[in-house]
């Protein structure tokens, strides 16, 4: 399904094979010679997606583009099945494996792998032909690859990065109290407007 959104149709490379249910949403720009999975979902919601060339987006992975935030891919990338990418930077000749998680501002630096069910955290930097191993967290920047045991270390980087803020523009709450209130009421006020009047396209 190609839809308008915003205003904004996908540009897609007539090279480029796109399977009969994958989604694409808004401004997506997809270069020469991409295949584009069954199922799987590249919406521009508030910013921008761009595909180099040769890009292998995999069977339900979900590319997301924000607002701050556009998700732009180089040449010669494979994302796997089940991966979820939301407003990075991958240079050219990333691997990114299933089930994999890139977040916003995240920037994945030439050659780098991230395996299977792997995470790179919001605003890490990861360097050229790093890789982060199966399960394992990549946070920071520049980036501390560490196991999923090694929380309270994790947290001690991934504090300072601000998920809130950077994700919702939302600041933390104190010990005991939630933002999940206000902010997905929100974000889902904020979802219906900017999706309400999408158009199918092809």
């Amino acid at each position: 399904m190609i839809l308008e959104h915003s205003g904004m149709g996908p540009r897609i490379a007539a090279s480029a094979r796109i399977a009969p249910n994958a989604t694409i949403c808004g401004d997506v720009t997809i270069g020469e010679n991409c295949a584009i999975g069954f199922g799987a979902v590249l919406t521009a919601e508030s910013g921008p997606i761009v595909l180099g060339r040769n890009v292998i987006v995999m069977d339900t992975a979900v590319l997301r583009g924000v607002r701050d935030a556009p998700l732009v891919i180089g040449a010669n990338v494979l994302v796997g099945p089940r991966a979820c990418l939301t407003g990075c930077t991958v240079e050219d000749e990333v691997f990114i494996a299933t089930g994999a998680t890139v977040f916003n501002k995240a920037v994945l630096k030439r050659r780098a792998e991230v395996r299977i069910n792997a995470i790179v955290h919001l605003r890490t930097v990861l360097p050229e032909d790093a890789v982060v191993p199966l399960g394992w967290i990549a946070v920071g920047d520049p980036a501390r690859i560490l196991p999923p045991e090694k929380h309270d270390e994790i947290w001690a980087i991934q504090r300072a990065l601000d998920f809130p803020g950077t994700v919702f523009g939302a600041k933390r709450p104190p010990e005991g109290q939630s933002l999940m209130p206000d902010v997905m009421a929100r974000y889902a006020r904020a979802l219906k407007r900017w999706h309400g009047e999408d158009r199918e396209i092809a």
